[in-house]
């Protein structure tokens, strides 16, 4: 596990950079937090880490929003989602197991749909101070994280 504290929305944005330019091709990466925690800043930066260069939204209301940078980028908010059954009709399964980057806020919401490798960021915090923890659920982000470790400045 990693604990990086950031003191403004951009130094969030900086971290979620760092692990964008880390993630690959099929990797999921689960966003947890309370409402205004930060996830959307974080999905921001790691969308400008795999080179997305669209304008990043909230998917609050459409559920998924897809980008392309250097591979596909499935952006998505579970907040809205009353049961498993729902994201069955949204192809759910074809977002996580195809070939892209896969991000989820409020994956709670998905249960048992969430397969085991994935990486885990909880972000909690008041006003612009975030406490986020990046606990990998996998081998290989097991990696990750440790190479985040080795070069987790944010501040300029």
């Amino acid at each position: 596990m990693l604990k990086v504290k950031t003191d403004n929305p951009e130094e969030t944005f900086k971290l979620g950079k760092k692990i964008g330019n880390k993630l690959n091709p099929g990797d999921i990466v689960c966003l947890q937090g309370s409402l205004g925690a930060g996830k959307t800043s974080l999905a921001k930066g790691i969308c400008a880490g795999l080179g997305v260069k669209d304008k990043i939204t909230s998917p609050t209301y459409t559920i998924v929003n897809e980008y392309q940078g250097r591979m596909k980028v499935n952006h998505m908010d579970l907040y809205r989602i009353k049961a498993e059954e729902e994201l069955y009709d949204l192809g759910f399964e074809e977002y996580i197991y195809g070939s892209g980057v896969t991000i989820i806020e409020w994956p709670d919401k998905a249960g048992s749909l969430i397969p085991d490798n994935y990486l885990d960021i909880n972000l909690h915090g008041e006003g612009n101070y975030r406490e986020i923890r990046l606990i990998p659920q996998a081998n290989k982000f097991i990696e990750l994280v440790s190479e985040l470790e080795d070069n987790v400045s944010i501040r300029n």
